[in-house]
């Protein structure tokens, strides 16, 4: 059996370890400092194994030994937004979070994809990706997907169409200078543009950039956890099927969309391999200034956490 080890036991995490053991496509681990509450989570879960008829071993631990092996990492680790803040705000204690965790996760699985979710999440993963020295392939960032996802979400409430029949792809730093495409999405096929009145799809652009934010300002205590960690099990579904899936993902570019050594939203093959390739849409002079004021925003993160790092 594949193992999946989540590190940060919260809201987030758990939820991942419910939305993976119900797959049963992995063992799974899951992590916190938290004496007894990564471990109590687990053994609910398990309990609940039973009654939805699924064989998966499912172990809550303190001790980082437990996740020696494993396929896949997951990085949860790290505060929460609180109204009022943003992504960028959380940026140096973070940093040194998932710096830690990475460092005793990598130690006991040399082989592991990493998968980071703890914002701001472009600079976390560079954090990964600095801290391992792995290729590329193996360090990715879930945030398009979730994006996209709340597009889809918007698209289907605005037409009253099915969320499977909407395609919506949202590019760029996991912020909100994100890049819907509303020129790439459609509805079965057909743009977006050409089925929600200009301001209507406006508006829907808007929210999707605010998204988490919206979610933070209602909940007051805590971010989103549903939909993110629903993200996330959908890529480590796509790594250890191999399906060969194409979601939008933090990927560590090397030249593609004109953004090099900088990880950014974009359109990512998935499979046992981590990320298999980068696919490039053909973007238009409006586009492609969105997405360079995007990358720009994440450039100056990075650079802002290698001051504070230094």
């Amino acid at each position: 059996m594949n193992k999946i080890s989540i590190i940060g036991a919260g809201m987030t995490g758990s939820t991942t370890a419910h939305w993976l053991a119900e797959r049963e496509i992995a063992d799974i681990v899951l992590v916190d400092i938290v004496e007894g509450m990564p471990q109590g989570k687990a053994l609910d879960m398990l309990e609940s194994m039973p009654v939805i008829g699924k064989d998966v071993s499912i172990i809550g631990t303190n001790d980082y030994a437990d996740t020696a092996g494993s396929d896949i990492v997951v990085i949860t680790s790290g505060l929460p937004r609180k109204p009022g803040m943003s992504r960028d705000d959380l940026i140096k204690t973070n940093a040194d979070i998932v710096k830690d965790v990475t460092e005793k996760t990598f130690a006991v699985s040399p082989d592991a994809i990493f998968i980071v979710l703890t914002n701001p999440l472009d600079a976390m993963c560079q954090v990964v990706f600095d801290t391992t020295g792995l290729p590329r392939e193996r360090v990715i960032g879930q945030a398009g997907i979730l994006d996209s996802a709340r597009m889809q979400a918007f698209v289907a409430m605005e037409t009253g169409v099915s969320v499977e029949n909407i395609n919506c792809y949202v590019l760029g730093g996991h912020g909100d200078t994100m890049v819907p495409l509303t020129r790439h999405s459609n509805v079965a096929g057909k743009p977006l543009d050409k089925m929600i009145p200009e301001d209507r799809l406006a508006a829907i652009v808007e929210r999707t950039r605010k998204g988490g934010g919206e979610i933070v300002g209602l909940l007051k205590t805590g971010s989103a956890f549903y939909a993110p960690s629903a993200a996330i099990a959908q890529m480590c579904e796509a790594i250890l099927k191999d399906k060969n899936l194409i979601v939008p993902t933090s990927v560590y570019l090397q030249g593609e969309y004109g953004v090099k050594d900088l990880f950014f939203g974009v359109p990512a093959q998935l499979n046992r391999q981590g990320v298999a390739k980068v696919i490039e849409y053909d973007l238009n002079d409006a586009e492609k200034d969105e997405i360079k004021s995007s990358a720009d925003h994440v450039q100056a993160n990075v650079d802002k956490l290698a001051e504070l790092l230094a």
